[in-house]
């Protein structure tokens, strides 16, 4: 006879082994949701078609070189051809990280080539480049439905040793805010509300409670390590003149970042989140300029046991320099 005591333990038996095909279902979804991210690379390092890996009505929300299309639309320059074929040839994406949580990819890669052809207006050098670009994809049904895309731009024009091609008028094509990205308190409220947070969830607080009004993750582990800076060629133009100590942070006094997005999976955290402020003290020396500035950057991180582990970070730099009207500072600054 079936006792109540044996029922109990058969159907907690049975619960966990529900929620262990549940963990390996979704561990199962999140390296396929990889691997279609890899697919997509490779076939573009192979020089294939990419069609097939986009959904239909697929958006791209930002590109890679935002602001050299930009400056470069209705110049007359010759276009960099599909996938900046034609300006780099030889063109080889090295992915560095990547990482899935739910429907939602973030893929870190080196884009590496030889400058032979017209690039946004920039004459071939024949220089070789190995600049960082990020990308944040929505796979839906083994597709990319949406991505998000981020280059270096900065670290680009300071390889080829080259400025932004002047336009016919003169101007410089500075981006608009996006107003993107949530208040760190409410999303802080909502990991905290949750019932039974996995070690992503708990993690993904540690990372987002760095932005909120009461920062509870400023413990680090002895030997974190703080691989890149966001703004690192605004950066090395500080250290080369010796005011590496006004940096961002203090630039800005009334910075208040939004979270646009948290993704986890292991001890690795990304943020994407928006740089919201107003330029009222020197930057590396720079004076003042009291213009308001959003500028997009994302947060790579490993969090161990609770801690910061190490850190690395990329902000959209040409795009803080366009709106800051300092685009000149890499005028400054040797190829890297």
């Amino acid at each position: 006879m079936l006792t109540r005591r044996r029922f109990l333990q058969g159907a907690g038996a049975a619960m966990v082994l529900a929620a262990r095909r549940v963990t390996a279902q979704t561990e199962s979804q999140l390296e396929r949701n990889k691997a279609v991210a890899r697919g997509y690379k490779e076939a573009m390092n192979r020089r294939a078609a990419t069609e097939d890996f986009f959904a239909p009505g697929y958006k791209r929300s930002r590109a890679g070189l935002l602001h050299l299309a930009n400056n470069a639309r209705d110049q007359g320059f010759p276009g960099p051809g599909t996938g900046l074929r034609d300006a780099i040839p030889d063109r080889i994406d090295v992915i560095e990280e990547i990482i899935a949580d739910g429907d939602r990819v973030g893929m870190l890669w080196r884009l590496t080539g030889t400058h032979k052809g017209d690039l946004y207006g920039i004459a071939p050098t024949g220089k070789k480049i190995d600049v960082y670009e990020v990308g944040i994809l929505r796979v839906a049904n083994g597709k990319i439905a949406e991505a998000w895309f981020m280059a270096d731009e900065a670290g680009l024009l300071r390889q080829l040793g080259a400025e932004l091609p002047p336009r016919k008028d003169r101007r410089l094509i500075v981006p608009e805010p996006a107003n993107s990205g949530e208040d760190p308190d409410a999303v802080l409220q909502r990991l905290k509300s949750r019932p039974s947070p996995s070690l992503e969830d708990r993690n993904k607080l540690v990372v987002a409670s760095s932005k909120g009004s009461a920062p509870t993750s400023a413990e680090r582990a002895p030997d974190y390590r703080q691989r890149r800076f966001g703004f690192q060629h605004l950066r090395d133009y500080g250290v080369a003149k010796g005011t590496a100590e006004f940096n961002i942070g203090r630039a800005f006094p009334d910075r208040r970042d939004r979270i646009d997005d948290l993704l986890a999976e292991g001890d690795k955290v990304w943020m994407h989140f928006e740089l919201v402020g107003t330029h009222t003290v020197n930057l590396y020396g720079l004076p003042p300029t009291g213009k308001r500035v959003e500028a997009p950057e994302v947060g790579v991180m490993r969090i161990v046991d609770g801690k910061w582990k190490e850190s690395w970070y990329f902000g959209d730099e040409l795009g803080l320099l366009l709106q800051l009207d300092m685009v000149h500072v890499l005028r400054g600054l040797p190829p890297t």
